[in-house]
């Protein structure tokens, strides 16, 4: 069987509102005035370190004193505005339906990636193959993530005829690392840089046909 690997922010979820309004609401809680949407969304991608460190730069260094304040705001908001991607629902569906095996393999915060998928009715594609910031050693763009993923797949191998499908650089660098192919998701809100992919994608639903020609 072959696999496919997700990124959750920006890829399966557009989540702008709750990350931005979360990370103002910890401003707020700090006496700090609240930041634009795109500028706290332009941290993200890298880990929860990065987010803040970019998005509260004013206590830049104080990451073990922000991220407890963080989580108890996100928990309260994380599900406030998130939603699916237009054709997500359908894509997996099919995909289970075809015999993929499906993962994810994220940077976000691992006390938050269930509780959404779960929320947005998704989370039974993909079972113990989820892979979240502080589930490994190593973050993305580490192979690591990857390779730990497949592992809970029935003891699956990593081979060229699998996919890592996101938005961000992190993305298709650890696919690339881990010698598999990549979907690039230009509707996401991530940072390609100088990154290369295999495919770009402009509907999550455009997936299922490079999908199609590995079967």
């Amino acid at each position: 069987m072959n696999a496919v690997f997700f990124d959750m922010d920006g890829t399966l979820i557009d989540s702008r509102a709750d990350l931005a309004s979360s990370v103002n609401y910890t401003r707020q809680q700090l006496g700090l005035a609240p930041l634009p949407q795109e500028q706290v969304i332009s941290f993200v991608g890298c880990g929860a370190r990065h987010l803040l460190e970019g998005a509260i730069p004013e206590r830049a260094g104080h990451f073990d004193e922000l991220w407890p304040q963080y989580c108890e705001n996100y928990k309260a908001h994380m599900l406030d505005e998130t939603v699916l991607y237009p054709g997500v629902k359908r894509t997996l569906a099919e995909l289970a339906d075809r015999g993929w095996l499906m993962g994810i393999n994220t940077n976000k915060p691992n006390f938050a990636t269930r509780g959404i998928l779960e929320h947005l009715g998704i989370l039974r594609y993909f079972g113990n193959a989820i892979i979240s910031g502080g589930d490994c050693a190593e973050m993305k763009p580490s192979a690591m993530p990857l390779r730990e993923c497949a592992a809970r797949m029935r003891g699956h191998r990593l081979s060229s005829h699998d996919w890592m499908v996101g938005d961000n650089w992190t993305d298709m660098d650890s696919g690339s690392n881990a010698g598999i192919k990549t979907a690039f998701c230009t509707f996401g809100f991530g940072h390609l840089n100088d990154s290369r992919y295999t495919i770009k994608i402009n509907r999550f639903d455009e997936l299922l046909r490079y999908l199609k020609a590995e079967e």
